[in-house]
């Protein structure tokens, strides 16, 4: 089965993929041949529109030599360094805090991979810091970070804002403000995706991949191994439906991992299977490929490929809302709804999404008697149809 996605790109569309594929593997005739032709101006201002400006700028100066790209660029890629640098002093501190009373803390997505290895800080442009504990140190976690100055406060209006509605939800939110006066938002995850549509049983537990984590050389905190790491962005990606903010920008996450880091892709492929999450990850992956050029074999793509109508519809739907500009409208609360549906590997499992079983029910909402199951499912059920956080 031809498994590549094709995606009908303009320009300069196809300019910035080019330009924010992994730094060390940058096609630097293409891109300056389509710099050229396109202009510096009209770049600058699609590279701003998709949120990945400093990290375009980074492969400026690596194409057309430091000197020779305008000032501009160097201004946006030295103001998100500084920014990025600061976040990753705070990502250690929080780290060295938590080490003290024997709690590892891992760090995700960009988070993780900046710190772990491509430190270009510039070209890792993040709106927040995301780290995951055990959900047994989840509490003393909090009340470390709390002590430290950390103020539990989510950025969604209307997400009630108390520790047990964090231990329901997976994560909680912390506004924090660093030594210069920046300001911080860090996540605290006991679950490493933790999207309203995914059930546990079909995201990695926070105890296994802590169980096989990495270190960092000279650092507290730790890293998903490789397979794990490429999972979570995977799904992390699909979580946002693959171009809903920061949309476009999430496709280097998964460029990044599968160009620095040696994947077990037998490995990689039978833990997908075994959380039955084929259709997403091979989106996230297949997308990386077509858009970037992310070394994925092609067959990973064909094992984990669903059929081909669920791959032309979904293809053709994504390119019907955009996969670029992620901050402009894309889904209608049905059309969401529908494609959310179309990730999941089975009927079966998109009915568990929507319904989850008794024990995860009382798992999530920390209950124990039956008679409460009702109240639980019809407060989820309209959690998913009329609110979308968390997603």
């Amino acid at each position: 089965m031809n498994t590549i996605l094709e995606f009908d790109l303009t320009s300069e569309q196809r300019l910035l993929c080019l330009c924010i594929r992994h730094c060390d593997y940058l096609d630097i005739a293409q891109i300056i041949d389509l710099y050229e032709s396109i202009g510096d101006d009209r770049l600058f201002e699609e590279a701003e529109l998709n949120g990945v400006a400093s990290i375009v700028a980074h492969a400026l100066e690596k194409c057309l030599g430091e000197k020779h790209a305008p000032l501009h660029w160097r201004n946006v890629y030295d103001a998100t360094s500084v920014r990025i640098e600061n976040y990753m002093h705070e990502l250690e501190r929080a780290a060295r805090l938590l080490e003290k009373h024997n709690v590892r803390l891992l760090a995700l997505k960009n988070s993780g991979i900046t710190r772990g290895f491509y430190p270009h800080f510039g070209a890792c442009p993040m709106g927040d810091i995301d780290v995951l504990v055990s959900k047994a140190s989840f509490k003393k976690s909090h009340e470390i970070l709390s002590d430290a100055g950390y103020k539990l406060k989510f950025r969604c209006p209307f997400e009630e804002e108390s520790l047990e509605a964090a231990l329901e939800a997976g994560g909680a939110e912390y506004s924090v403000t660093l030594a210069g006066g920046e300001h911080l938002w860090f996540e605290l995850q006991w679950r490493p995706v933790a999207g309203r549509w995914i059930q546990p049983e079909q995201e990695p537990g926070a105890d296994e991949l802590i169980e096989r984590s990495v270190s960092i050389a000279g650092s507290a905190v730790r890293l998903l191994s490789p397979e794990d790491n490429l999972l979570q962005v995977s799904l992390h990606t699909a979580k946002h439906t693959f171009v809903r903010a920061p949309g476009f920008r999430l496709h280097t996450d998964v460029d990044r991992i599968v160009s620095s880091q040696e994947i077990d892709w037998a490995l990689f492929t039978s833990r997908v299977k075994h959380l039955r999450t084929k259709t997403a990850v091979f989106l996230s992956l297949a997308m990386a490929k077509s858009l970037l050029g992310t070394p994925v074999p092609d067959e990973v793509l064909n094992e984990l490929s669903p059929s081909l109508w669920k791959i032309k519809l979904m293809k053709g739907w994504l390119e019907r809302v955009g996969i670029f500009e992620p901050d402009a409208p894309k889904w209608s609360r049905v059309g969401y709804m529908i494609f959310v549906s179309l990730l999941y590997d089975s009927v079966g499992d998109f009915m568990r999404g929507v319904v989850p079983s008794n024990e995860n029910m009382k798992q999530q909402y920390e209950f124990s008697s039956n008679w409460l199951l009702p109240y639980y499912h019809l407060r989820r059920l309209s959690n998913l149809l009329f609110r979308r956080i968390n997603t």
